[in-house]
């Protein structure tokens, strides 16, 4: 199976993973300076790195201690192969302790907005530099996270700067080009920390910043033509930012030789199916086949409350109507399947490495049960990529910016048996959410809001009557990706919004709940 493209045309960096998402972070705000980036496991031999050609290598944070028993460590031939090293937190005390300095548990770790100072800045003449803290002030704000301490820098290094607490907490080797600091540049409550890490890419590393929308539409559009020669390309529509951006993607590279399968759950949110039918049925001129299969969907979930039992449902079911209509339409037979793997399902498939990943399957079964070769355009990117990719291929806003989605879609924010009329009644609940949220100019800063159906009904007063209805619980948060996300604190207004006119404009619904249960514990969909 081929890559999206061979990413050998930029200049990259390796970002070595120590655990805990710190990588990903690490590589998206490599890519934000358009220079790529490559998560690579910390198990990487120097050979391995030297192989990789990397113009720069980025150790991440972690959650353990260099001195827990089965700490994550590093080759440390990789220090000599002459590539820059930045060690940030866990992968700064790592490159310490392996060069011969000393890491220890001091009695105060720091946790938070700490206040950094530089060393020499304002005590010598001329000050001294480094090319990390160019034009920094003497003094400023960085965000810390750690209990263990470098308390003594290797032989040839010197201290950059310090904190009340801690007296080393950026050291540096500028003729070997290896350097450490012990916070984090990657967090936005970091000042200067992504002119930081800028500074190590094109003033230690020389790295080009050619890692653009553009130039990666290019190479990926080369790639498919490539791989795909003149062959039949298909591709499962979902009505979600991936499937659609991919889908616009390969038709820029290969035209009329793609088809589109678009299988209409009746599970989607509203506006969705014709918004799909719209754009690349109108807009695109895309080959679209629209199969309307709610009444499948409906009858397969008859009866069935587990969530996975839902889930396998209309997964089969799926795979079943997506081979029907291959067969129809005489696709199948050497044809490829195009689908939205993006690049955290590559890290998160176990390899870290985009050279070496296992194949990550959005569609459930499909590569397995057709034999097709994939075609993975997005797997080298990351979502916020993505997104500025569909805009970028003239995707209406309404797609690019869409709400992640589950794959079953409404099945699963109905907390019990699926029906039609639930589906309907939850559906039009949810429209309103998303509705006011968008006039409230909240839309791009929530990651999700959506209505929720828990199957159980409570006593209200409406009018002069009882009734007997469902609840709607409302389900906000924000996050970055989705591993770790916090309630949304929407103001009361607008809440009160949202619950009058659910209540209002909705039969059956006579209660409106709000969840405020981050993640962890809980997770961003109920089931």
């Amino acid at each position: 199976m081929a890559s999206a493209f061979d990413p050998g045309r930029f200049d990259r960096v390796a970002v070595v993973d120590f655990g805990a998402q710190y990588a990903q972070l690490i590589a998206r705000r490599v890519r934000e300076a358009h220079v790529y980036s490559e998560i690579v496991p910390h198990t990487t031999s120097a050979a391995e790195m030297a192989a990789l050609g990397a113009k720069g290598i980025i150790l991440s944070g972690g959650p353990q201690s260099v001195y827990a028993e089965r700490a994550p460590l590093l080759d440390p031939e990789i220090y000599d192969i002459g590539v820059p090293v930045l060690g940030i937190c866990y992968g700064a005390q790592l490159l310490a302790l392996q060069l011969g300095g000393k890491v220890a548990r001091t009695e105060t770790g720091e946790y938070g907005r700490t206040p950094l100072r530089l060393i020499g800045v304002a005590a010598s003449h001329p000050p001294l530099t480094s090319p990390l803290f160019a034009g920094w002030p003497e003094r400023s704000d960085v965000w810390m996270s750690h209990g263990d301490s470098m308390v003594a820098a290797p032989a040839g290094f010197r201290v950059t700067a310090c904190t009340e607490n801690v007296a080393v907490a950026a050291l540096e080797d500028g003729d070997r080009r290896l350097y450490g600091v012990q916070f984090h540049p990657e967090v936005a409550h970091t000042e200067r920390g992504q002119e930081l890490l800028r500074s190590f890419l094109f003033d230690v590393c020389g790295c080009r910043p050619s890692w653009t929308h553009t130039s990666v539409i290019e190479a990926a559009v080369e790639a498919v033509r490539a791989q795909v020669g003149g062959s039949r390309v298909l591709c499962a529509l979902s009505g979600g930012v991936d499937s659609a951006v991919v889908a616009a993607l390969v038709h820029k590279a290969v035209g009329e030789q793609l088809t589109c399968v678009f299988v209409d759950t009746g599970l989607m949110r509203s506006g969705e199916a014709e918004q799909v039918e719209s754009t690349f049925r109108g807009q695109f001129a895309v080959d679209l086949v629209h199969v309307k299969a709610a009444d499948r969907f409906f009858y397969a979930l008859d009866g069935v409350t587990d969530p996975e039992e839902k889930r396998k449902a209309i997964g089969e079911l799926f795979i079943r109507i997506f081979e029907e209509v291959a067969a129809d339409h005489a696709l199948a037979r050497g044809a490829f399947l195009a689908q939205g793997t993006l690049y955290p399902d590559v890290v998160e498939s176990g390899s870290g490495s985009a050279a070496t990943i296992k194949s990550h399957h959005n569609v459930g079964g499909l590569p397995e049960e057709f034999g097709l070769e994939l075609v993975e355009p997005l797997r080298l990117l990351f979502e916020d990529e993505v997104r500025a990719i569909g805009e970028e291929l003239g995707l209406p806003a309404e797609i690019v910016w869409r709400q992640p989605f589950p794959g079953p879609g409404l099945a699963v924010r109905i907390v019990g048996e699926v029906t039609p009329d639930r589906a309907e009644l939850l559906r039009a609940a949810d429209a309103i959410v998303l509705d006011e949220v968008r006039r409230a100019g909240l839309e791009r800063e929530v990651w999700q809001a959506f209505a929720v159906l828990p199957v159980i009904r409570s006593v209200g007063v409406m009018g002069d009557e009882r009734t007997y209805a469902y609840p709607i619980v409302i389900r906000a948060v924000t996050s970055e990706d989705a591993m770790t996300a916090d309630w949304a604190r929407l103001p009361y207004e607008l809440l009160e919004r949202i619950s009058s006119r659910i209540i209002a404009e909705v039969p059956g619904v006579n209660r409106v709940a709000y969840d405020i249960t981050s993640k962890p514990p809980g997770t961003i969909e109920w089931e």
